[in-house]
């Protein structure tokens, strides 16, 4: 079992069974999954651009992603449905565990100024999303080996009835929230 999962199952359940009030160890909020999205706009003017994100996804995740492609054409944008802008992955499971365990004990101290993430970041049905300005911050990918720095979005999906409850769990687990908000 990984070690963030290790974690979980001893001690986070059982505080958040205590601070909560919860009669059934079925009632505890759990990290369902974990989607990864890096969202590329130049992707309509560099095709070459989306399959570097793939490969710098499928390094950090150790998932292949799928391609994500336009919903609906918006002319301001040049964009046209159908067109492939953008690429996410799906971790469940044990390789969710690991890729969080990387993230809050690895990447996130390696950000250049850490000050904490945001506490706001919740969407009021106990999900929270994070923003990464570039895939730098995880040891996996070699500097010389990428064409730009790439933004990502790390959407953390819980069972959480709300923020609250996600908050402390995600706490408990070692997320390093900002003093200031938090």
């Amino acid at each position: 079992m990984n070690r963030m999962q290790d974690l979980y199952n001893k001690e986070v359940v059982p505080a958040l069974q205590k601070a909560f009030d919860f009669k059934n160890i079925m009632q505890v909020p759990r990290v369902e999954k974990v989607v990864i999205n890096i969202g590329m706009g130049e992707a309509l003017d560099n095709p070459k651009s989306l399959e570097a994100a793939v490969s710098d996804l499928t390094i950090i995740a150790g998932q292949k992603p799928v391609m994500n492609k336009a919903k609906k054409s918006i002319a301001n944008f040049k964009l046209r449905e159908g067109r492939l802008i953008g690429t996410k992955v799906t971790l469940r499971g044990d390789r969710m565990w690991a890729f969080l365990d990387r993230l809050l004990n690895t990447a996130l101290p390696r950000v250049r100024d850490f000050r904490g993430v945001s506490a706001n970041a919740f969407d009021g049905r106990g999900n929270y999303t994070l923003g990464l300005h570039d895939q730098l911050i995880f040891p996996e990918i070699e500097y010389d080996k990428i064409d730009k720095l790439r933004g990502m979005e790390v959407t953390i999906v819980t069972t959480a009835k709300n923020d609250d409850q996600a908050r402390v769990m995600l706490k408990l687990l070692g997320m390093p929230f900002s003093k200031k908000e938090a």
